[in-house]
């Protein structure tokens, strides 16, 4: 029903007089509404708790008092939300008006908004992710149905704490500023409408906007809410203006935590240009997709006290374009992203359709932005590196560490190969159980002792991360090749933090350990106190206080944390964005770890000396090229960034 002006000749009537009748009383309204708390204000009227007496239920009735509101955008929200009946959109019962004001009566979710709780530290980046994946459905129907929200923000989203099993998480409010698509619109061009903070560039600039613009307010409501700050807010409305359109710092970089495919999503989903973002299907499939993988412990992401920088840097990166990515390397790039939006496509051909009456994500047309999730290519990529890093260790293992062993090195390293592509971890620990078990029957105690010191902790520092189980082995085989130094430049690439840290350590422990088991000099040679494996191989005990016992008093293992702290920083020294910087970062990086891991292996007792100056020159110069090579690998393989100049 339509809405009447406003009567000039009605008395005008305060808030406190509306809710209460002459006898103290609450109010009735429309004849069976009996309002009850006010549950908030904003710049469009009142929401108040009301008792629907007819049908003995909980309302929420928003009021707009016709003296100071707008009877036509009262009337938009009412025509968009009577197109939409989705369980993840507050359903409007009814409208209607008096002399007073105009009332909109609607669902009343008992819980709480999604900026209260994030506020709060109430959920964790679990319920982020489903939430946003209810959202995305949400707003997919409304697009479907022709509408826009135009004003998706935390305050406007509801999170039930009564949603039952199947429900959605969550359920957005308040089309008060909504567009029907082929309608009259409700603003003249030029004029601007919505939350500044959440608001898409091109809706900022009056521009005409689709629903791609809930696409970025949804993207940046999700990356606030992982990231623990919107680049976007400034300390006032003027601030706040000027950053709208600003180029967003990745998500991946102030939550290095997260799975690449999730920031990737969100990244894209924030693009400045409209064309170049991703849409709701893409997004809502990337959300499902980690749902599994991210943690599940509530708590309040405080954000980077770098952020500002980060934000600024970004932009003067948007405007910067490498003059070494021109011609062949630019057109290879540029082919990269293409195939790698093809093989998106090809995964979401086996997805089902998940909103109801609306076409199937696979029939949308795929943008050249598109951010695979898990792409099988890749993820057959990493498997293949886990199954051959694991076989040539197996490999080792059945050559040197006792005489005639079971099957013959080849045989031992295709069988563990074979196991790892098919279960990287399982097949991972058969093996490792494997040379265990045949050490042991061989009567190879102490080698067996000291093996399993270097084997039991890697599943436990990377319980998840079952393709980088053997990559600690790259620290004696660099060792070898006199290049020891330069194992956390390979470590720093893992995705998160403490991955990082654990590769960086564990590749020290298991140089130590190779150190023991064959008598060589591989980075500070075995340490001060310890006995060749001759003499401890066939004995536990003996393994224990000649082996392993002097490993861990003499010091050796301070490089450890060393190796740990460089790989963690590497991915903030090599950013990836300009090869000239990174060069220069990568070199200094590479050579202050080896200065410092120099010192560390003086310092300690019973080091045997430092490394030799072409060790040091080697693994700083090898360190160096690794870590802006492998970063650019990196960023080359990855499928989409339309944010790359």
């Amino acid at each position: 029903m339509g809405f009447p002006s406003r009567n000039p000749n009605s008395k005008s009537v305060t808030h406190a007089d509306t809710m209460r009748g002459p006898a103290g009383q609450a109010e009735l309204l429309l004849g069976r509404y009996r309002l009850g708390r006010r549950l908030g204000a904003g710049g469009f009227g009142t929401v108040w708790l009301a008792q629907d007496e007819r049908l003995n239920r909980p309302v929420a009735l928003k009021r707009i008092p016709l003296d100071d509101g707008d009877p036509e955008r009262a009337e938009r929200e009412a025509q968009a939300a009577a197109r939409l009946s989705h369980p993840g959109i507050v359903t409007l019962y009814e409208t209607g008006s008096d002399e007073e004001a105009c009332y909109l009566v609607s669902e009343f979710v008992r819980g709480a908004t999604f900026g209260e709780l994030l506020a709060e530290g109430a959920l964790s980046d679990r319920d982020i992710v489903v939430i946003g994946a209810s959202l995305c459905e949400a707003l997919a129907h409304a697009h479907a149905r022709g509408v826009i929200h135009r004003d998706v923000k935390p305050g406007n989203i509801m999170v039930s704490d009564q949603a039952a099993s199947g429900t959605p998480a969550a359920k957005i409010c308040d089309f008060g500023i909504a567009r029907i698509v082929g309608g009259e619109a409700l603003t003249r061009t030029g004029d601007v409408v919505g939350t500044l903070a959440y608001m898409a560039p091109e809706q900022a600039e009056g521009k005409r906007i689709t629903g791609a613009a809930d696409v970025y307010a949804l993207g940046l409501v999700l990356y606030e809410a992982l990231s623990g700050v919107n680049p976007i807010r400034g300390a006032g409305p003027a601030d706040t203006a000027r950053k709208v359109g600003t180029q967003l710092p990745d998500l991946g970089r102030l939550r290095r935590d997260l799975p690449p495919g999730l920031c990737a999503a969100i990244d894209a989903a924030v693009a400045v240009r409209p064309q170049e973002r991703s849409n709701l299907s893409r997004l809502r499939a990337a959300l499902v997709a980690v749902r599994d993988e991210v943690d599940d412990e509530p708590g309040i992401v405080e954000g980077s006290p770098v952020d500002e920088l980060s934000t600024r840097w970004t932009a003067v990166q948007r405007r910067y374009r490498d003059p070494g990515e021109s011609g062949w390397l630019r057109r290879a790039r540029e082919g990269l992203t293409r195939a790698g939006a093809a093989d998106y496509a090809a995964v979401q051909e086996d997805e089902p359709e998940w909103i109801p009456g609306a076409p199937p994500a696979r029939h949308a047309p795929a943008p050249a932005d598109a951010v695979p999730v898990a792409a099988p290519g890749r993820r057959m990529l990493g498997r293949a590196f886990a199954a051959g890093s694991a076989a040539a260790l197996a490999g080792t293992a059945l050559h040197s560490l006792a005489d005639a062993p079971p099957v013959t090195p080849a045989a031992g390293a295709a069988v563990t190969a074979g196991l790892v592509v098919l279960l990287p971890r399982l097949g991972w620990l058969l093996a490792a159980w494997a040379i265990e078990v045949w050490l042991l029957a061989s009567g190879f105690t102490g080698t067996a002792v000291v093996l399993a010191v270097g084997l039991i902790p890697v599943p436990l520092a990377l319980p998840l991360a079952g393709t980088l189980w053997s990559v600690p082995g790259g620290g004696p085989a660099l060792g070898a090749l006199g290049l020891a130094g330069a194992f956390p430049a390979f470590a720093g690439q893992a995705a998160t933090a403490t991955r990082r840290a654990a590769l960086g350590a564990l590749g020290l422990l298991w140089l130590e350990l190779a150190e023991l088991l064959t008598g060589d000099r591989l980075l500070a040679g075995p340490p001060d106190g310890g006995r060749p494996r001759v003499r401890w191989e066939e004995s536990a005990g003996a393994a224990f206080d000649h082996a392993i016992v002097p490993m861990f008093t003499s010091g050796l293992l301070a490089v450890a944390a060393l190796w740990a702290l460089a790989a963690v920083l590497l991915p903030w020294v090599v950013r990836g964005r300009s090869a000239a910087l990174d060069l220069a970062a990568a070199a200094a990086w590479s050579i202050a770890l080896a200065v410092a891991t120099e010192a560390t292996l003086d310092g300690v007792s019973g080091a045997g000396g430092g490394l030799d100056a072409r060790g040091l020159l080697a693994s700083a110069v090898v360190g160096a090229v690794a870590a802006v090579g492998l970063r650019a690998a990196r960023r080359a393989a990855r499928p989409s960034d339309p944010r790359l100049p």
